[in-house]
């Protein structure tokens, strides 16, 4: 039963707006969920790679209002390492245990009765260092004589891959034009508006561990968080207040402060709130990798593109840091962008530097890709003669070729490439830019005019980490595969007919309460403002998975299929129902304009108010082996969320 359109795709006022502009949202600083809660100050290391030597806590301990200290030698005590997604043995904690490995990585937490009170105490920890030298270029990090991060690992080289697709020797060896470049793409950071924010409380009786903060998934980090800290994750609780100001990806970078906030919790016995500073964030939050890389292009005089080479050298920082290598790996079903050309090879290597940590930001490891790309068919249209747009045009995928199977195992279900591309140059007036480049040339002036066409993934699934590893570690028995990409929602009504939806999405200024009442009046056949959302997570109380989580551009169609199927599911139940009451068959009923009417004739009908008000009132009236109660829970996946056919 399709939408009936009367709600989606209408511009409306946002439901969020009021609270949000009236400065009543939720966010974790406004979010103090339990009384005298204590606060925290993070101690961060002044130096890119020292060793610790140890502390004095002394004056620390004896200032006003301090009841305890977190060193890295407690996290080396009470913590196990976070699990990552290379096998070299990179053992990464949540604050630095023996050596720091960049500036501001946390290597003691005070915890105070105020903010204030912290950060003074935080000042008197003395941390003895021993300086060590630095390396912080990933191809210098490399070489023999460089300053090594990880004895146990015994290079900087944390992972790499050789991935060949197609003949590409073969490919070279008939071009008519070779092209090589050498490309630097620097380090990138975003700046949401809210900083990080963690609460933890510890129940020594339930031996439950809360943890209130923004993170926004995906919730692969709730194992890792429970795993690190020896708790099963039915005693590690994960609750996401109803707004988040912001992420770009960086919050998914959180989970290392859940856990040291939560071992500070444990520790102390009190309930410990810490909130990021501007200058923290900046420091030592996330960022996406800085890149060398070497490409190589083969084509055919004509401007056919044969294949390619790509060698990549990703500075992942002082350690690698789960998702990572996602900053590599992210973009395997999409390497080839919109071009045809069968043939690649790929040499990706993963280097750890003195520099901060990655992860997912913005534009996801794609920047890179597209940079490179789309230089070097600028390049190859510069070696022909040839206009850029004219190259491009010639190696894109036809509209007829869909669906389309990359070389890489990316399934790219449906496009007209080159109708956009024509499009795009319309709306661009190319031509007219053409006209205008010639005469600033002709007169001495630069004038410069960029094309750039990219496919564009979405909607993660995650397993795109496990490409880092070997075919034959991932071929044994301990090994658990990684797939899908799942959403729920559940969709109750009330006895007056009214419509509540309890989501898991976490949203960070996008509408979802706005979107998902539409939809849901759309299928119910009710208003927008019969629809209550409620849109946070608690990890006792939701419906979740793996995946789950708003990243990734995932709500706009994980999320709201989610909500859709849970309206039908529901739908199907009340045509059941109102089957029974009528002494009917359900085949003859359809569910329409909020009632259920025959499909013929004018017969009776009964709409959701009827139908909830007997359901939750005279439970006796249902139909033998229906449930009482009227409510759905789905959750939508799809198998082709990561295809990908990898060779060695």
């Amino acid at each position: 039963m399709a939408t009936t359109g009367r709600w989606v795709g209408r511009p409306l006022k946002r439901v969020e707006d009021p609270r949000l502009l009236t400065g009543r949202g939720s966010f974790i600083d406004d979010h103090p969920p339990v009384a005298n809660a204590h606060h925290a100050a993070i101690v961060r290391s002044p130096y890119a790679h020292a060793r610790i030597r140890g502390y004095d806590l002394s004056r620390a301990l004896g200032m006003p209002g301090v009841v305890g200290i977190v060193t890295g030698a407690d996290v080396a005590q009470l913590t196990r390492p976070f699990s990552v997604g290379v096998t070299a043995p990179v053992h990464y904690y949540c604050a630095a245990t023996d050596k720091a490995r960049f500036v501001g990585e946390p290597v003691a937490v005070v915890i105070a009765r105020t903010r204030y009170l912290a950060e003074d105490a935080a000042d008197a920890v003395v941390v003895q260092y021993e300086p060590l030298p630095v390396v912080v270029d990933p191809e210098r990090a490399l070489d023999p004589g460089a300053p090594v991060l990880h004895e146990a690992v015994g290079s900087n080289l944390a992972g790499q891959r050789r991935l060949v697709y197609g003949d590409p020797d073969r490919a070279f060896k008939d071009a008519d034009v070779v092209i090589s470049e050498r490309f630097r793409f620097p380090k990138y950071s975003s700046t949401p508006i809210e900083t990080y924010g963690v609460i933890a409380r510890w129940d020594p009786l339930d031996g439950v561990l809360t943890i209130w903060s923004n993170f926004m998934g995906p919730f692969i980090m709730h194992p890792l968080v429970g795993r690190v800290l020896g708790l099963p994750e039915n005693k590690l609780r994960f609750i996401v207040p109803p707004d988040i100001g912001g992420s770009f990806g960086i919050k998914t970078s959180i989970y290392p402060y859940l856990a040291l906030i939560g071992l500070a919790a444990m520790k102390t016995g009190v309930a410990v709130k810490w909130i990021e500073d501007r200058r923290e964030h900046l420091l030592a939050s996330s960022s996406g990798t800085d890149r060398v890389a070497y490409r190589e292009l083969a084509a055919k005089k004509d401007g056919t593109i044969l294949g390619m080479r790509y060698r990549w050298l990703d500075n992942v920082g002082g350690y690698i840091r789960s998702p990572e290598p996602g900053c590599t790996f992210r973009p395997l079903g999409n390497w080839v962008g919109p071009y045809r050309f069968q043939n690649l090879e790929v040499d990706a290597s993963v280097v750890m530097t003195n520099k901060s940590l990655t992860g997912p930001n913005r534009g996801y490891a794609c920047g890179h890709l597209y940079f490179e790309t789309e230089r070097m068919i600028d390049l190859l249209a510069e070696k022909l003669g040839q206009d850029p747009a004219d190259v491009r045009r010639k190696n894109l995928i036809s509209s007829d070729a869909f669906p389309y199977r990359t070389p890489t195992g990316g399934l790219y279900d449906s496009g007209d490439y080159g109708a956009a591309f024509q499009k795009a140059l319309e709306i661009a007036r190319d031509d007219e830019l053409r006209r205008e480049q010639a005469k600033a040339r002709a007169a001495g002036r630069y004038f410069g005019i960029g094309l750039a066409l990219a496919v564009d993934p979405s909607v993660s699934n995650m397993g795109y980490v496990a490409t880092a590893l070997d075919p034959q570690f991932r071929a044994k028995p301990e090994y658990l595969p990684k797939s899908g990409a799942t959403e729920s929602a559940t969709v109750k009504v009330d006895p007056l007919g009214k419509v509540i939806a309890i989501l898991g999405t976490t949203p960070q200024g996008q509408g979802h309460q706005t979107i998902v009442s539409q939809i849901l009046a759309d299928e119910l056949g009710l208003r927008p403002q019969d629809v209550t959302v409620v849109d946070e997570m608690d990890t006792f109380t939701r419906v979740w998975g793996i995946s789950s989580g708003t990243y990734s551009s995932r709500f706009a169609s994980v999320g709201t299929s989610a909500v859709a199927l849970a309206a039908r599911k529901l739908k199907a139940k009340l045509v059941l129902y109102a089957a029974h009451l009528m002494d009917l068959s359900a085949d003859q009923l359809e569910f329409r304009d909020g009632a259920v009417h025959a499909k013929t004739g004018k017969g009776a009908s009964y709409s959701i108010k009827d139908l909830a008000g007997r359901a939750h009132w005279h439970t006796e009236s249902l139909p033998d082996g229906m449930e009482p109660g009227l409510q759905a829970t789905a959750v939508f996946g799809f198998t082709v969320s990561d295809a990908v056919d990898q060779q060695d």
